[in-house]
């Protein structure tokens, strides 16, 4: 995915001390859940995003040069197994999901964090050894779409379900064993 990244977010990335931070947005039924690999909560974007450190992770990221669906899957672990029932009822497959990376310098962010990944949460799996959960969410590319077959047909039926009430296609039955002539039609007069 190219993306664009300003002077100081360039500047920075080459600097000898480099301090990425990652933000991820996870959208639930009700909400949205902002978090970040840092610690304390921080604002960015209008949101605030409570750090999890050490308990926010990745799988199976990877990027290439060609187009591909590409999925990622996120960790979240360290939480209390009581919370879950409520996290379960707030998830929904297909919801969007967004990873941006962001650059520190001296404790301050110094540009707007790039985007790293976006799409939608599928299949979430669930770890509980002990009194402590661990959920890893994998995400989906919005390009996994290009794989699933569009079933529609050109009939008022299906018309319909996109625009009630369109009569474009209401003829379109009746056209099938018609017999049109096109033209002139051919007597002896004509030629």
């Amino acid at each position: 995915m190219p993306r664009v990244t300003d002077a100081a977010t360039l500047n920075a990335l080459s600097a000898s001390n480099l301090q990425p931070a990652i933000f991820v947005q996870l959208t639930f039924a009700n909400a949205t859940a902002y978090v970040w690999s840092g610690s304390g909560s921080f604002a960015w974007g209008g949101n605030t995003y409570l750090g999890l450190g050490g308990f926010l992770g990745f799988a199976d990221i990877e990027d290439g040069d060609d187009v591909n669906a590409r999925g990622i899957e996120i960790i979240v672990s360290g939480l209390d197994a009581t919370l879950l029932p409520d996290c379960m009822t707030e998830y929904q497959l297909g919801l969007p999901a967004a990873v941006y990376l962001g650059i520190f310098s001296g404790g301050a962010l110094v540009a707007t964090p790039i985007p790293a990944w976006v799409g939608r949460m599928d299949q979430p799996e669930i770890t509980i050894p002990g009194d402590s959960a661990t959920i890893s969410i994998r995400c989906e590319n919005r390009l996994i779409d290009m794989n699933v077959a569009r079933e529609r047909r050109r009939t008022t039926e299906d018309q319909q379900m996109n625009w009630p009430g369109d009569q474009g296609l209401s003829f379109v039955d009746g056209l099938q064993e018609m017999t049109l002539v096109w033209g002139m039609p051919i007597t002896t007069n004509n030629i």
